[in-house]
């Protein structure tokens, strides 16, 4: 909490001022936001949608987070990591979609200058700490195939806590820097936002036109974010590849693979949206195309991700469906 009020503190002591063409400088509004304002006749019922996804993805979160706790066959490294993957993908969820589901309802969809700084800084936050951490699971998958006798001794309770803050760290780091960057800046007259949440790139639109220090800064904290730990994940993966193809039987070597291939999907959904909303150059930007990204980026994969791996997980499976025959739930949709 101290940290975040450090955080807060220049933002909120700072008044947000725009600029005429005499430079006379005014108290500005709050942001408005733009995101689906051409579907005005189908607003309804995105709501409704994205509320069902929303309850679905809570729902599906919290259950894999629950069996993976209370089930002591899945007390494991890769467990572990999966359920601290839902947690951030139900933080994450939370930070976007509910202000959007209100803001669908709404006719003025707005937020205030803090507001705003406030969603883009746990927004960052948990999205960088979320590539991190896949790329903690891709070197956790390394160990377990490559050193599969020294797996144990190696992925220790205490390892996979220091990787797990270390991705936090990570993520605090850089949505500190660009967050504060970014709303130390002075802004325009008009705050509209052709999106529907406080992204780096609609909220650099309405600042002056001479940030493009700005811009690269928070490029170059983007290729921190998404390019190193993705290289991390191919060089882990190098080293997977060398040891499947060491394996003699064609058996062996699919068994193996299928234990990574949960967090390859994974990996290339995260990454493959990420990359193209904040690795593009600058001429090549769409606000409506990175909104739609946005909605899979911030909606669907949160949803996607959890059970992906469950049902790619055998242990997790089986858990499922020893906690259905409890309530006595249909179990088809596990099989």
């Amino acid at each position: 909490m101290s940290q975040m009020l450090v955080f807060l503190l220049p933002i909120i002591q700072r008044k947000p001022f725009t600029s005429t063409e005499n430079d006379s400088q005014t108290l500005a509004t709050d942001f408005i936001f733009l995101g689906f304002s051409n579907l005005a006749e189908l607003q309804k019922l995105l709501f409704v949608v994205f509320l069902l996804l929303y309850l679905v993805t809570l729902s599906t979160n919290a259950t894999i987070m629950t069996i993976i706790r209370v089930e002591p066959s899945l007390h494991t490294p890769m467990d572990f990591f999966l359920s601290v993957l839902s947690f951030l993908e139900m933080r994450y969820t939370f930070i976007i979609v509910p202000k959007m589901l209100v803001d669908l309802l709404a006719e003025r969809k707005a937020i205030s200058f803090l507001g705003c700084a406030v969603q883009m800084y746990f927004f960052l936050f948990l999205g960088c700490s979320h590539s991190f951490l896949l790329a903690a699971m891709g070197y956790d998958r390394c160990v377990a195939i490559c050193q599969p006798l020294h797996y144990n001794s190696i992925m220790t309770r205490r390892v996979c806590a220091q990787l797990v803050v270390a991705s936090a760290l990570s993520g605090w780091l850089v949505a500190q820097a660009v967050t504060t960057l970014i709303f130390c800046l002075p802004f325009q007259a008009s705050r509209k936002l052709n999106h529907f949440f406080c992204d780096i790139s609609p909220v650099l639109k309405v600042a002056f036109t001479h940030t493009n220090l700005s811009k690269a800064v928070v490029f170059t904290l983007g290729i921190f974010v998404l390019v190193i730990p993705l290289m991390l994940i191919l060089i882990s993966y190098l080293f997977i590849l060398r040891a499947i193809l060491q394996i003699a039987s064609a058996a062996g070597r699919g068994k193996a693979f299928s234990t990574c291939s949960a967090h390859l999907t994974v990996v290339v959904v995260h990454y493959g949206c990420a990359c193209s909303i904040y690795l593009r150059p600058n001429t090549s930007y769409s606000s409506d195309q990175d909104a739609l990204i946005s909605v899979a980026y911030t909606i669907l994969t949160p949803l996607l991700n959890p059970m992906i791996y469950s049902l790619r997980n055998k242990d997790v499976k089986a858990a499922l469906q020893k906690a259905l025959r409890k309530t006595r739930l249909p179990q088809q949709v596990f099989q």
